[in-house]
């Protein structure tokens, strides 16, 4: 399990670095609010939903219910939040809580019943069912922001046009058991 754990710490620290890479590439507080349309989410609403649901679903994950009493679920779309500040703010207070959370499975407790609403699952489940739900909103932030930027965006990944140099690079190391991440993330 401690393996499994690792990889998918990664995965989120790779997903969480994405959607921070992306919002840098934002230079106006207002970007955060911009819609391309009357019903779709903005950057802002999508960090206030997936904060709420990092609180909801990780605070206790081993102990209690998943979908817990106080969220309000339908208050994360509605824009409360005032500026970008108290969006980062909210955008990193929910990702600590995840990490927080995977830290503390150990091998007294790996075997643990995780309940979502009333949804019995593994650990394994759980944090399979969050690292899906999570990268689905990043790359709705990735997306927003690469929109907004236009022309000046900064690629997140291989460029276009440099996937040839960039498989050459690779396939001229030595076979290797590195994260595949570890070319787009920064060490934590």
């Amino acid at each position: 399990m401690s393996a499994i754990l690792d990889n998918y710490k990664q995965l989120f620290s790779y997903y969480k670095q994405l959607g921070d890479k992306a919002m840098s590439q934002l230079d106006e507080d207002d970007k955060y609010f911009w819609t391309p349309e009357a019903n779709s989410n903005s950057i802002a609403i999508i960090i206030q939903h997936l904060h709420g649901n990092m609180l909801s679903r990780w605070t206790d994950f081993l102990t209690s219910e998943g979908e817990k009493t106080w969220r309000n679920r339908e208050q994360e779309f509605q824009l409360y939040a005032n500026d970008k500040e108290e969006l980062m703010s909210l955008w990193n207070a929910g990702w600590d809580c995840l990490f927080t959370a995977l830290i503390s499975v150990t091998d007294s407790n790996k075997h643990s019943d995780i309940v979502i609403r009333n949804q019995k699952h593994t650990i394994d489940q759980a944090v399979q069912r969050q690292l899906a739900h999570y990268s689905y909103h990043v790359g709705q932030i990735v997306f927003l922001s690469k929109i907004i930027v236009s022309d000046s965006w900064s690629s997140l990944s291989i460029p276009k046009g440099q996937s040839t140099a960039y498989n050459k690079k690779k396939f001229d190391q030595a076979l290797n058991d590195s994260h595949f991440t570890e070319d787009f993330v920064k060490k934590e």
